[in-house]
């Protein structure tokens, strides 16, 4: 069986982490879609949350390879332990390509039997980034193109429960 982990921040995941994660879903029998959880990070949203967003999005596009999960420590711990073989992430900038680069690397220096695939975001798509959503929410704007209307929902809701909240 091939499996692949797509580690995320997505806080929150938009319509660019959708489509690495649709992509990913044909090319592995089963995805494991994981929130990581960076205890030095500070997220908008609690894990809970962030995994109900993501939930969001696999049951809309009715996708019955992927587990949503979120874990913390090392990201190839966390694939070894799901018995993956391909780490999969999304690359929309030479920035995006370096930290991932880096981070490739470092993977193979613990593990070599563990790849790390990239797949370009779609260009319609390269400029969403969780950060914008967020902003974008934060000054009262419609974030209805960038993701799922359930997912807008919940970054609205905890916008007006913490207005004073932003990252």
């Amino acid at each position: 069986m091939r499996i692949a982990v797509y580690p995320t921040s997505a806080n929150p995941p938009t319509f660019g982490h959708a489509d690495i994660l649709l992509r990913t879903t044909k090319q592995f029998d089963h995805v494991f879609w994981a929130a990581a959880m960076n205890t030095e990070k500070h997220y908008m949203f609690k894990e809970d949350v962030r995994l109900q967003m993501m939930t969001e999005y696999v049951k809309h596009y009715d996708l019955n390879n992927v587990t949503v999960e979120a874990f913390t420590g090392s990201t190839i711990r966390y694939v070894q332990a799901r018995k993956a073989q391909v780490i999969v992430k999304g690359l929309r900038s030479l920035d995006d390509f370096q930290g991932e680069f880096q981070q490739a690397v470092g993977n193979k220096g613990i593990d070599t039997e563990i790849e790390t695939f990239c797949l370009f975001g779609k260009p319609d798509l390269f400029a969403i980034s969780s950060t914008l959503v967020r902003e974008l929410a934060f000054l009262g704007e419609s974030i209805a193109d960038y993701v799922l209307p359930s997912v807008a929902e919940i970054v609205t809701a905890a916008i007006k429960k913490n207005p004073g909240t932003s990252s």
